[in-house]
């Protein structure tokens, strides 16, 4: 019985995780197009992190836009309200 139980528990943390990773598409206009997958949780730093590790580019150097809208490095992927699937704007500085 405590097996089952720790089977389901372990099944359902894993389901969880996968169900609250996010997918965002990352595109410079300029032939360059980066998928990333990342957490809710995430800050925009850690996402300027993982789009450096892609592109091979310093985060430092990463601008994440979406309109007019630039995003600061602090603040989490779900304060400002990035969903799994969205398209964000890349530039360079």
């Amino acid at each position: 019985m405590l097996v089952l139980l720790h089977m389901y528990y372990t099944r359902f943390r894993d389901l969880s995780l996968k169900e609250t990773m996010l997918e965002v598409t990352c595109n410079d206009r300029l032939g360059k197009k980066v998928r990333v997958k990342c957490n809710p949780d995430d800050t925009i730093g850690d996402l300027k992190k993982l789009i450096a590790a892609q592109t091979g580019t310093r985060w430092e150097k990463i601008v994440l836009k979406k309109w007019y809208t630039v995003f600061k490095d602090h603040i989490k992927l779900q304060d400002y309200e990035i969903h799994d699937g969205m398209n964000l704007e890349l530039y360079y500085q």
